[in-house]
């Protein structure tokens, strides 16, 4: 970000290996389509994390190397990936049914705009052309826990972490943490939590592009990768 001479911002990659670290041992995860599926990617062989993908894998694994591409397995993004030992596949029905039924831990996605009150906005923007809804509302309003994985601002600058969203909501008061390249920041009953800030970058710098007030954590963190 050239608003920032000294900033050190994570790229994408480096926010989904942030982001990987920290998802606890078993849980299940379902990664949105976008930069969240990088997720997979950084999660050890050796852990247990037990990715979902709503077109039907249970047990997803990274993206293969690509002599080793199976053209008959694919996320719901339209990637090659792997499957886990122990993976299988399912219907899509069923995928949905597991979805719907609360029994995941955690999903990550992107998002156009996040409230401070934890709101989401991530599937239309008015005027423009939307393939539909996809999963988004039933992954907010089925999963545990939903974390955000965006860039802090639009590609013109202006703050997509708002007072109050703007655009079509997907849930409400559904995201419990918000990771960017800038910063990761908790969506709590008292506020926005700063929690962590990439290298380089001060929270004054975070508070400038991001509409609602922030609340510095005590044991406010440099983002390590």
């Amino acid at each position: 970000m050239s608003l920032f001479a000294a900033c050190k911002p994570l790229s994408r990659n480096e926010m989904a290996e942030r982001l990987a670290r920290d998802i606890p041992e078993g849980w299940y995860v379902n990664l949105g389509i976008g930069a969240p599926l990088k997720v997979a990617d950084y999660v050890p062989m050796e852990r247990e994390v037990i990715f979902q993908s709503e077109n039907g894998i249970l047990g997803m694994g990274p993206m293969p190397e690509p002599d080793k591409i199976d053209r008959w397995v694919i996320n719901a993004g339209k990637q090659y990936v792997t499957l886990r030992a122990g993976g299988s596949y399912m219907h899509h029905a069923d995928s949905f049914a597991l979805i719907r039924g609360g029994h995941l831990d955690l999903c990550v996605l992107g998002a156009f705009q996040v409230a401070e009150n934890g709101d989401l906005a991530n599937w239309m923007i008015p005027g423009k052309m939307v393939k539909g809804m996809g999963g988004a509302m039933d992954l907010v309003a089925g999963s545990r826990r939903v974390i955000v994985m965006m860039e802090h601002t639009t590609k013109e600058g202006s703050p997509k972490i708002l007072r109050e969203c703007t655009l079509p909501l997907t849930g409400l008061e559904v995201v419990d943490l918000i990771v960017t390249e800038l910063a990761v920041i908790a969506v709590t009953p008292e506020g926005l939590v700063l929690r962590e800030v990439a290298a380089g970058v001060t929270p004054e710098d975070v508070q400038k592009v991001t509409e609602p007030k922030l609340i510095l954590s005590p044991d406010l963190k440099t983002m390590a990768v």
